[in-house]
């Protein structure tokens, strides 16, 4: 499915949690790997992998993109409006306040908070963190690294209500918590019930692959790859283990 169709393929029916809507968190101004959603990856920029993959999640009920409102980020955010998919511009430095923002904007009830440097994200990943979430028990949950589990990094994601998202922004003073948006959850776990859950296929348990681009080398690992944006998880991990023909 392209960048366009995705924007065109919500809305969903909405579940008993409201809206399910993944805000993706992109911009161009990384100091270890700058312009990195718009580098391409077989042809297709960064970011176009990641809206087009989450597409195929069943799950999500909307999506939204949030870039920061800079000078440099505007090519960015009109990269994405040319391809049709939801963005926002927020401020730089206060990425909570982005992602809140955006979570607002896109009246969502349940928020899932994706990584713009995951070309390899798997909507059948985001899908099952969806189904873990509303199982219960949890304030917030996630399968995006290998903490405390067997997922490789790099094909999840996380997930909160709009309400926890919204008592982070209000509670979170220190300037790490205001940048790496969800660490207040992780600064106070007595205050929050987190989860996480293992792969249920045993070739899905890979925790010793990173398919998220961080920087140079990471980017020149997956480029050389046979990867395809419509590979499903089976597939790439193929691909890592030499198993895909180029």
């Amino acid at each position: 499915m392209s960048a366009r169709q995705a924007a065109t393929a919500w809305p969903k029916q909405a579940g008993k949690d409201g809206k399910v809507v993944a805000i993706v968190q992109a911009r161009l101004g990384s100091t270890r790997l700058p312009l990195k959603s718009l580098l391409t990856l077989r042809g297709l920029p960064i970011i176009d992998w990641v809206t087009g993959r989450l597409a195929k999640a069943r799950r999500l009920d909307g999506l939204m993109v949030a870039v920061p409102d800079t000078e440099l980020d505007r090519v960015l955010y009109e990269h994405l409006e040319r391809r049709g998919v939801p963005v926002m511009a927020g401020p730089e430095e206060d990425v909570l306040a982005r992602f809140a923002l955006a979570a607002k904007q896109a009246d969502a009830g349940l928020v899932v908070r994706v990584c713009a440097d995951n070309p390899c994200i798997w909507g059948e990943a985001v899908d099952r963190l969806v189904d873990f979430y509303r199982k219960g028990g949890c304030d917030y949950a996630y399968n995006h690294i290998p903490r405390n589990n067997l997922w490789p990094d790099g094909l999840g994601a996380e997930i909160l209500s709009r309400d926890l998202l919204d008592e982070l922004d209000s509670r979170a003073k220190l300037p790490s918590q205001r940048e790496h948006c969800l660490n207040y959850i992780w600064d106070n776990p007595e205050r929050y019930r987190i989860a996480t859950f293992d792969p249920v296929e045993p070739w899905l348990r890979r925790p010793d692959l990173k398919l998220d681009v961080d920087s140079a080398e990471d980017f020149r690992r997956l480029a050389l790859l046979p990867l395809a944006p419509d590979m499903d998880a089976r597939a790439i991990i193929d691909a890592c283990d030499g198993d895909a023909g180029a």
